[in-house]
């Protein structure tokens, strides 16, 4: 489903959108005896993260990251290491890009599309995440909320992009594989493209509102972009 205004920048989360977060796995099966455990641990972190901000505090990502997994392993009794936080910052800093980023951002720049990044994670020294997944330089900027000292779906981060890029919302359209995300965008005037990547899923409920453009796979929901707007 599209409207009559066509984005001509789309912004891409980051975290499993583009980066696969199941490379993480493997710590949660030796911590937790679990690989499923990472579900548990990344909702805490975003429903944390999304605290903070509600509560007008701030703590970066990476650090809201670590203590997540300290409160997971307390409530279920598990002792961490040193070594255990360690191996968490190095997965997360070498997530590889998921097999239909390349091609779908391909599509996306060859039809003019002006492509950005919009995370949570805080900005980090070169070699970045993206640099060491291959898709860097796909993007003309990557913002972190950190600028803003919020975290999505806070309105603050997409009007920093908009503000940045001196452009109006509707010039910007959100992808990305969680609907709280695409639900802040357009809350406050972005087109959403939602990605339905395993455990992610739409929220039937009154007032939620419904993507611009939906797939499970980045390739299709690239694609749908494309046509609404040679169309």
């Amino acid at each position: 489903m599209s409207n009559n205004l066509s984005p001509s920048i789309i912004v891409f989360d980051v975290n499993e959108t583009l980066l696969d977060i199941t490379t993480l796995e493997p710590l949660f099966a030796r911590l937790f005896g679990d690989k499923h455990m990472l579900r548990e641990w990344f909702a805490q972190l975003v429903l944390y993260s999304q605290t903070m901000t509600l509560s007008g505090l701030y703590t970066p990502f990476g650090e809201l990251g670590v203590g997540a997994l300290q409160m997971t392993a307390d409530i279920h009794h598990v002792t961490l290491t040193d070594d255990d936080i360690n191996e968490l910052k190095e997965r997360m800093s070498k997530m590889p890009a998921h097999p239909d980023a390349i091609p779908a951002l391909t599509k996306l720049r060859d039809a003019g599309f002006r492509l950005m990044t919009l995370t949570n994670s805080a900005s980090s020294a070169s070699p970045t995440p993206l640099e060491k997944a291959g898709l860097s330089e796909f993007f003309e900027q990557s913002f972190s909320v950190e600028k803003v000292g919020k975290f999505k779906p806070a309105p603050e981060t997409y009007q920093m992009v908009a503000d940045e890029l001196a452009v109006e919302m509707s010039d910007l359209c959100l992808v990305a594989c969680h609907l709280w995300d695409t639900i802040g965008a357009q809350a406050v005037g972005c087109q959403g493209a939602f990605l339905t990547r395993p455990y992610n899923a739409m929220l039937p409920a009154s007032n939620v509102p419904t993507p611009d453009f939906m797939a499970s796979d980045l390739v299709a929901l690239a694609e749908q972009i494309i046509l609404d707007t040679q169309g």
